[in-house]
């Protein structure tokens, strides 16, 4: 296979100096009707990704980079497990792929960078957030945003339900010995009650567990807000004994085995949209404050040559929003274009990867939440 499907971003072939970058975004459908369709309108794309290589980029080996599109063309277990979206990147050396939990516009591009905004949104934490379904004997994990859910497949070493974890006798040998549950902050219970206490020992011990491979293997590494939906005497439970940071303070009090997942995702949206709407708030009032007080700019040849100087502390983009140039990462200057090809460079995409390069913060906001109608506003280190 000469692709490989990603979860993790940015990926390392951002940064890669690799000559002619294709960049393809599609929505694709989780639903059986529509895959069909869903693959005649990525053929549709590649052709029109081919004739570009063959006028313009005869030099380029299109055949060889065009390889790996159409391997995944014949991926029919690829396309029959698509989410809501599809992106992917592709140069000489290689082509990842990411499926998508939100739709996308379907675009394509063919330059010496690759076209990230979309992608960026799809993975930024503005809207994002993780949820965990947690009942007495099993527990489940999964990623969303305001379009869509979908289940994060739990490493197949992991113990997921509490007679795994516990073992038949339900003691307390797994969580002392076991590969993933370790002693680190894992309470030791010797109760001698009755039947209903002896159930509240259980389901502590086994929370205490769930709570540690969510927050070791998951949150840490995600930072993401986590959503409870659980029984309310769960809730409980689970609340008193968690050490995840993360863990919002409200929940959905319900059996998560009781929603469908679109039920399930909306359930969750109408807890965490508040929270997202207060976070975009706060980052437009921080923009601009810093404006007034001359540490922040939405003037295009001002951000970049922040950007330059290592600056920048937080930069906002508009969803969607496309300048055709290019940024030259040597002195931080930028060189507009008068239109928009396909083939062409896209600025915002240059700075996009310098600040990524350096680790800085990027939030992509719908056009109706940015602060600035230039498309791009920075909130400044110093």
């Amino acid at each position: 296979m000469s692709y490989k499907i990603v979860r993790e971003f940015p990926d390392d072939i951002i940064f890669q100096d690799a000559g002619l970058c294709i960049t393809l975004y599609q929505t694709t459908h989780r639903g059986t009707a529509e895959k069909k369709k869903d693959i005649i309108t990525y053929k549709n794309i590649l052709e029109k990704i081919k004739t570009i290589l063959k006028e313009k980029y005869p030099q380029e080996e299109p055949d060889r980079l065009m390889a790996p599109l159409y391997e995944l063309n014949q991926d029919q277990d690829f396309w029959n497990h698509t989410l809501d979206g599809l992106a992917i990147l592709a140069n000489i050396d290689r082509c990842i792929v990411y499926k998508l939990a939100r739709p996308v516009n379907d675009m394509f591009s063919v330059s010496k960078s690759f076209h990230l905004n979309p992608l960026l949104r799809a993975f930024q934490s503005a809207d994002e957030y993780q949820l965990l379904g947690l009942s007495g004997k099993n527990f489940s994990l999964y990623e969303g945003n305001r379009y869509g859910l979908s289940e994060i497949e739990i490493n197949t070493g992991i113990p997921r339900t509490i007679d795994e974890v516990l073992g038949e006798q339900h003691t307390e040998r797994y969580l002392t010995h076991g590969s993933y549950g370790g002693t680190g902050g894992v309470s030791m219970f010797h109760g001698h009650g009755g039947k209903k206490d002896d159930v509240l020992i259980d389901l502590e011990k086994y929370f205490r567990y769930v709570d540690q491979i969510i927050l070791e293997n998951y949150s840490k590494n995600s930072k993401l807000p986590l959503l409870l939906v659980s029984l309310a005497e769960n809730q409980a439970i689970f609340r008193k004994i968690s050490n995840n940071p993360y863990l919002l303070k409200e929940g959905v009090k319900a059996s998560y085995e009781a929603f469908g997942m679109e039920q399930l995702k909306d359930q969750a949206w109408k807890i965490f949209e508040p929270l997202y709407l207060e976070k975009t708030k706060t980052l437009v009032e921080g923009f601009i404050n810093a404006k007034a007080n001359g540490l922040g700019s939405d003037d295009l040849q001002n951000v970049a040559k922040a950007v330059f100087e290592k600056r920048v502390k937080t930069f906002l983009l508009e969803a969607d929003r496309r300048l055709p140039g290019k940024y030259d990462e040597s002195n931080g200057s930028v060189h507009s274009y008068s239109t928009m090809e396909t083939d062409q460079g896209d600025i915002l995409d240059d700075l996009i990867k310098a600040l990524l390069k350096d680790k800085g913060e990027v939030i992509v906001l719908p056009k109706e939440r940015m602060p600035s109608t230039a498309g791009v506003a920075a909130i400044y280190r110093f």
